[in-house]
């Protein structure tokens, strides 16, 4: 998606030497010599502020040599390439009369190779004679996250989804559809997009494409619960790489349905193996969540079982298919996350509602959350669970103040409602279990948790008995077997745990 609320101001360290870029940011390219794009260089390098050093600009208009300083580097053709050279970390469009396809293509080749994308909007533009490189601004995302954003994936990887056939689960959702976007750009040479929701796929098919008519058959309506269903289509589409997205992940209404949880989370990602495992697929990569570590939740007890599912298939070796998990922390940008909420709170002038003045947890970005799931891909052997190297988590009132100082609003001028904590949820998450190790991997930024024990001889059983339960929809049941298979058999230990409460009356 591009989306011109997120330029990044704070991102640098992408200029090489000991130029003024250097200094005052990442370095940039213009697209457009025109009197935007002389006002946007002009404005990015009197104000520092926003992270931003323009080095040159792109133009297909020939007679452009040189602008306001500096150089017109070529047609807008030339980007990839302009990139690779000139290790720019930022794209500035700056024709407001660009039509749709042009910008799609710019937003392919520089995510191709790890650069953003940014483009100042047409409305704007009409409503404004000069532009100004104020409507270009993003938030500090840093100082939301407690650190720098990371750009996580690398060049290499690429080659993974490179001219193979991807299928992604979810496709509809936020991760899903991020993912889609940069596998597209990696140049897959088939992408499947899977969902179950017909309106998420028609507005992603659109997005990709420019045109939704749903009749491609790229574009999967599907149930990932139905096993013949996603074996009959693994069958068909003979996809090489799997992204599983597919999920239930909000972790209020999970406790209320527990049953659901495990339809989806557990019975299809056992599904979604045994297909990949029967139809050859080389890799399947599990999207998983931090709440898995040591889970207390509905969502994070089903999300581990699925870790689990996908480590015992790759220790049973019955296929050639890798298997991996990551893990991630709360990701900004998602739908229904932590900011789409607090945006609407502040605009409205509401109390802003916080569980717990303590609470903390991990946050990451969606472009760090999808540069994990591409790098993991490539790391995957024998079912690894992976971790995001996220620093300290941030605690959720320090990350108001900061999200409200950056929108112009006081932090002393909101009102706060604490709700407490709700059944399942912990005050600070963990990105690993107590009976887990954290190992280093081949990249810098990206750990892997291993767990210091084998997977119980009879775990099969007891996910059997788990679905049965889920499918009579006997929802103490499911906690009962959950607890079980996390936990172990002794009844001494599953009624010591603290698991999934339910809800008190009235709640």
């Amino acid at each position: 998606m591009i989306d011109s609320a997120r330029l990044n101001p704070a991102r640098a360290g992408h200029a090489k030497g000991t130029s003024r870029g250097a200094s005052a940011g990442a370095r940039c390219l213009v697209i457009g010599a025109g009197e935007a794009g002389r006002s946007i260089a002009r404005d990015l390098k009197r104000s520092p502020e926003y992270g931003l050093w323009p080095v040159g600009f792109l133009d297909d208009n020939p007679t452009a040599k040189r602008v306001g300083g500096l150089p017109v580097l070529g047609p807008l053709s030339s980007l990839e390439a302009s990139l690779r050279g000139l290790d720019i970390g930022v794209v500035v469009v700056a024709i407001p009369s660009l039509p749709h396809r042009s910008i799609k293509s710019l937003v392919e080749s520089a995510a191709a190779v790890g650069a953003q994308v940014r483009y100042l909007p047409t409305f704007l533009a009409a409503l404004e004679r000069e532009a100004r490189v104020s409507d270009l601004r993003r938030l500090q995302v840093g100082s939301l996250i407690g650190r720098e954003e990371m750009r996580v994936v690398q060049l290499s990887s690429r080659t993974i989804v490179a001219d193979r056939r991807v299928l992604v689960t979810g496709a509809g959702g936020s991760i899903g559809s991020e993912l889609c976007r940069q596998i597209r750009a990696f140049g897959a040479s088939d992408l499947y997009l899977l969902d179950h929701d017909e309106s998420n796929l028609q507005g992603l098919q659109l997005e990709l494409t420019g045109q939704s008519l749903l009749d491609t058959s790229d574009t999967i309506i599907a149930d990932i619960r139905d096993g013949v269903r996603i074996r009959q289509l693994f069958m068909e589409l003979r996809p090489e790489i799997v992204f599983h997205a597919a999920a239930h992940k909000h972790l209020p209404l999970l406790e209320r349905h527990p049953c659901e949880g495990v339809k989806t989370n557990v019975l299809g990602t056992i599904n979604l193996v045994e297909a990949a495992e029967a139809s050859g697929v080389e890799r399947l990569i599990l999207i998983s969540t931090d709440k898995a570590a040591d889970p207390t939740s509905i969502l994070g007890s089903t999300k581990r079982v699925a870790e689990l599912i996908l480590m015992q298939a790759a220790a049973a070796q019955r296929s050639k298919t890798r298997f991996a998990s990551v893990r991630f922390g709360n990701v900004l940008g998602s739908r229904g996350s932590l900011l789409s909420i607090l945006s609407r709170q502040i605009e409205n002038g509401d109390s802003i509602t916080i569980t717990h003045p303590d609470v903390t947890r991990f946050f990451m970005t969606i472009e760090e959350a999808v540069g994990l799931v591409v790098e993991a891909a490539g790391m995957a052997t024998k079912g690894e669970v992976y971790v995001l190297d996220m620093g300290k988590p941030v605690r959720i009132l320090d990350l108001v103040s900061s999200y409200a100082n950056q929108m112009h609003c006081a932090p002393e001028a909101l009102t706060y409602r604490f709700t407490g904590l709700r059944p399942g949820e912990k005050l600070n998450e963990a990105l690993f279990g107590g009976e887990e190790d954290c190992v280093a991997t081949v990249h810098p930024k990206i750990w892997a948790a291993t767990q210091r024990v084998g997977i119980e001889p009879d775990f099969d059983e007891r996910v059997a008995r788990l679905l049965t339960a889920a499918k009579e929809n006997a929802a103490a049941e499911v906690r009962s077997e959950l607890a079980r298979i996390l936990c172990g058999s002794s009844l001494h230990e599953v009624e010591d745990k603290t698991f999934a409460a339910p809800y008190p009356d009235g709640f």
